[in-house]
């Protein structure tokens, strides 16, 4: 298939690897915004991907919230190209690029479009979804009917779209994966001291669960709690995020076994996570339980919030352990238990890993999306007709 993706704001995490594992019998061209003055307009990733880079707005980052006035002009760039290089299929991530891609494959006839949202409007809590929330949603709902599948990466989230509006038929979950080559159990890890290490990746504003790490550690003694995430230093809110952790820290009196390492590069994180006897991941809402992932599949055990994704790919007390996000007094209380239990720790890491490389390998992922891209082409046959033709038969 010659299938096109499209991504206004900014490439999800996954996406370079799963398009590579496309190419190995697609052909796959990522379409994006410019946002920096010095991309060039075509770079080809891999035998089979290249990335375009769109000039729409200014050749500069912006929030997703900031789009909406040049997504026209990205669309008509996907009509130019699509007129002469028209795709198979489409496959849209987050609202704007669903809006992009429904105007820029207007004038073809029956090319299919898939949608994947990542971050629904509908969600509860997230950075910034009080601005223009109502609106966004009533975007998103309308996309999800207009397109020919939707792909949530959870039943969380499978479960959220249904009330939204979207058909339950044209619902399919496929999981976010994991590069289970750069995540791997063996592997160089980061210096430690003899401290029991916990590690919590993750946002650092409320909600991100960086906050309820931080007041369990009270009831850890002894452990130190190294804390990843946040902005890019110099951008304008990390210090005040920071700082506000800090506080938190220090009324909590452990400041001096919390370490804020603000933003790591995702290049470092599998260090860090091989480094830690337990990965920490709290968020109140968890669109794709990234972190959760990558630690399983370092091998390290992880404890994280029960909603969203973990509640798929967490098995408790196999895989891993699942907690309330906002119950610090249980997070400490399963922490010291786990700590306590060098036999329990080995074989969750184990477990995990071995989940991880089997349910959520790129590899894997890439196969089912290529399943849902056959059913909306009609390369293959929905189950029920399939039934149907066989009854007759």
């Amino acid at each position: 298939m010659n299938i096109a993706i499209v991504s206004v704001h900014e490439l999800p995490a996954d996406l370079p690897a799963i398009a590579r594992e496309l190419s190995g019998t697609h052909r796959v061209t990522v379409y994006t915004r410019r946002n920096a003055a010095d991309r060039k307009p075509k770079v080809k990733v891999a035998t089979g991907v290249t990335i375009e880079y769109l000039t729409a707005g200014p050749a500069e980052s912006l929030a997703e919230n900031e789009l909406m006035p040049h997504i026209a002009e990205f669309s008509e760039q996907l009509k130019q190209r699509w007129g002469k290089d028209r795709p198979d299929v489409v496959h849209a991530h987050s609202w704007t690029g669903g809006l992009a891609a429904i105007a820029g494959a207007a004038d073809l006839d029956d090319v299919p479009i898939v949608q994947t949202f990542h971050n629904l409007g509908s969600s509860r809590i997230r950075p910034g979804a009080d601005q223009g929330r109502a609106a966004r949603i009533r975007l998103e709902r309308a996309i999800g009917r207009r397109a020919d599948a939707v792909i949530a990466s959870c039943d969380d989230e499978a479960d959220e779209l249904i009330r939204m509006g979207v058909p339950r038929k044209k619902i399919a979950v496929v999981p976010h994966g994991v590069d289970v080559e750069r995540f791997r159990r063996q592997g160089p890890s980061l210096p430690r001291t003899d401290r029991p290490r916990l590690v919590h990746v993750g946002h650092i504003t409320p909600g991100g669960g960086a906050y309820t790490a931080i007041r369990a550690l009270d009831g850890i003694p002894g452990a130190e709690l190294l804390i990843a995430g946040g902005p890019v230093a110099g951008s304008p809110d990390t210090e005040a995020d920071l700082e506000r952790l800090r506080i938190v820290a220090k009324e909590a009196g452990v400041e001096d076994r919390v370490t804020l390492l603000g933003h790591v590069p995702h290049n470092s994180i599998a260090k860090l996570m091989r480094s830690a006897d337990i990965v920490l991941s709290l968020p109140v809402a968890v669109p794709n339980g990234k972190v959760a992932l990558e630690a399983m599949a370092c091998g390290t055990p992880v404890i994280a919030s029960a909603v969203g994704a973990h509640i798929d790919s967490v098995v408790d007390g196999v895989t891993g352990l699942l907690v309330r996000s906002d119950n610090a007094a249980a997070l400490a209380l399963r922490t010291r238990q786990l700590l306590g239990d060098l036999t329990r720790r080995t074989a969750l890491g184990f477990a995990a890993a071995d989940r991880a490389s089997s349910r959520y390998s790129m590899e894997r992922i890439s196969r089912e999306l290529v399943r849902v891209y056959d059913n909306v082409t009609g390369r293959l046959q929905p189950v029920e007709a399939e039934e149907s033709e066989a009854e007759a038969a």
